[in-house]
């Protein structure tokens, strides 16, 4: 079984919930444990709420504020599981291992504590962040459903 799907949101907290619950009911036909939906979950909302705090933060035209989510279901090997990439074109990140260290902000004295891409690989089999300064930042997000979390 493979299937995709593509959803595009304005970089608004509104639309987090939107992202996570579609991302969550895309991965439903995988039959996932509600611990593995609630990661899935999870990762999909850290992932959009980095977006909209951190990607856009400078840009004052709200439609250039977008959000690109895909997903992909796939059965490789008898492994089933999910693919889901969260990509942004705002600022970038300059040095991405800094940046996905634990408690590293760029907005100190504001109620974030840096642990959003922790959250994401913890949750998450693999994530890999790429990203330019100036162009953007795509985050990829695997999460692998093995027997005992469907």
């Amino acid at each position: 079984m493979k299937n995709t799907m593509k959803l595009e949101i304005l970089a608004q907290s509104v639309n987090e919930s939107f992202a996570r619950s579609t991302v969550a009911a895309f991965a439903l036909p995988l039959n996932p444990s509600l611990s593995a939906l609630s990661d899935i979950k999870t990762a999909v909302s850290e992932g959009v709420t980095n977006a909209i705090v951190h990607a856009y933060r400078d840009e004052t035209d709200e439609d250039k504020k977008k959000i690109f989510l895909e997903a992909e279901i796939f059965d490789e090997k008898g492994r089933k599981g999910i693919h889901i990439v969260i990509t942004d074109h705002g600022k970038g990140i300059e040095d991405v291992p800094q940046a996905i260290s634990p408690f590293y902000t760029t907005l100190d004295g504001e109620e974030r504590s840096g642990m959003g891409f922790t959250v994401m690989q913890t949750f998450m089999t693999d994530m890999q962040v790429e990203s330019e300064p100036g162009k953007g930042t795509r985050v990829t997000l695997t999460k692998i459903l093995d027997e005992d979390e469907r």
